[in-house]
């Protein structure tokens, strides 16, 4: 069964884990198509992400000679869209409807189920405003992979550390077999 999962990589510390959760799922046999917020490219490169994913990265909305990778194209070749990690920011945009980017974008236009994995700052975690939002966006159907408590880029040890890559990729997986019906043999 062909799996396609998008990735949205958004402007964290912890956007070089991507890398390795693209590596992950490629080597489970998905298709894997990256899109990045802008502020992501400030992290790690786009390059890296197509060298890893065998496919384009896609960070601009109106790239024209990319005419066919709109938001529309992009959401319907999705199973499964997991951001990680995700932001403040985009899990903010999301709960207030925004869509102004290629991300945000894709996901209003997208009728699967979207996985969040938070990766920020504690404080910006525990945030009330984030939390509210959180909490909207789980009574909507979105799910949410952590974050978890550990060592922050601060140096400071807090909850808001992006999951282990592995229960990512697993949860992930689960919730395409569940959408899928798909049993396991025992």
């Amino acid at each position: 069964m062909e799996k396609n999962i998008i990735i949205g990589v958004c402007g964290s510390i912890s956007a070089y884990k991507s890398c390795e959760i693209v590596r992950e799922f490629k080597k489970r046999n998905w298709e894997v198509k990256v899109i990045m917020t802008e502020k992501a490219t400030k992290f790690i490169s786009p390059l890296t992400l197509e060298v890893l994913s065998k496919n384009q990265v896609y960070v601009d909305m109106f790239d024209r000679k990319n005419y066919k990778q709109d938001h529309i194209s992009l959401s319907e070749f999705a199973d499964i869209i997991l951001v990680a990690p995700a932001t403040a920011n985009i899990i903010g945009k999301i709960a207030s409807g925004i869509s102004d980017d290629l991300l945000t974008c894709t996901i209003f236009a997208f009728s699967g189920t979207v996985i969040f994995a938070p990766g920020m700052n504690d404080n910006m975690w525990k945030n009330k405003i984030v939390e509210e939002n959180v909490q909207k966006l789980k009574k909507y159907g979105y799910k949410f992979i952590g974050p978890e408590k550990g060592e922050l880029a601060s140096g400071k040890v807090g909850i808001g550390r992006l999951a282990e890559i592995k229960k990512i990729i697993e949860i992930t997986e689960n919730e395409f077999k569940k959408q899928n019906n798909i049993n396991e043999a025992i």
